[in-house]
């Protein structure tokens, strides 16, 4: 049973994949155009991720979905497929060590979204430590 906290652990491993990923990648990308490895690595996500969801037995008739998820799953995929190809452009041209924190300024953007489209209402302390990683982006992103 999932615990009021349940979902950090899943987040903090979230966060070690999406470190991995960043190095995996960089290694993976030299001599190779950033797009084509976007789309290998896209590749490779769907067929584990198929396997996994047979697997578990969670699968069922993606048809039987309604319009509104299509719709936003769609839109999610796309946001996706653009941010991975923006992602591997600009591990090809610049450090993994500069490139991975830039990119986590989304999670400033995914709290002003969430406030703005969602009703979502972080507390003070919340915005602070978002303000907190904002400014360690910009600390990071221009330095001399």
């Amino acid at each position: 049973m999932m615990t009021s906290t349940g979902w950090f652990y899943w987040a903090i491993l979230s966060a070690v994949f999406a470190a991995l990923t960043a190095i995996f990648a960089k290694i993976g990308i030299q001599g190779v155009d950033s797009d084509l490895a976007t789309l290998i690595r896209t590749a490779i996500i769907i067929v584990v991720l198929w396997g996994f969801v047979v697997y578990t037995g969670k699968w069922s008739n993606p048809f039987e979905l309604s319009s509104k998820t299509w719709l936003f799953l769609g839109l999610s995929g796309l946001a996706t497929g653009a941010s991975w190809v923006c992602y591997f452009r600009a591990l090809k041209m610049g450090d993994a060590s500069k490139v991975a924190p830039v990119d986590k300024l989304s999670l400033v953007l995914v709290a002003v979204f969430a406030f703005t489209f969602l009703g979502e209402r972080p507390s003070f302390r919340d915005w602070t430590g978002i303000a907190m990683v904002a400014g360690g982006v910009l600390l990071l992103a221009f330095k001399r």
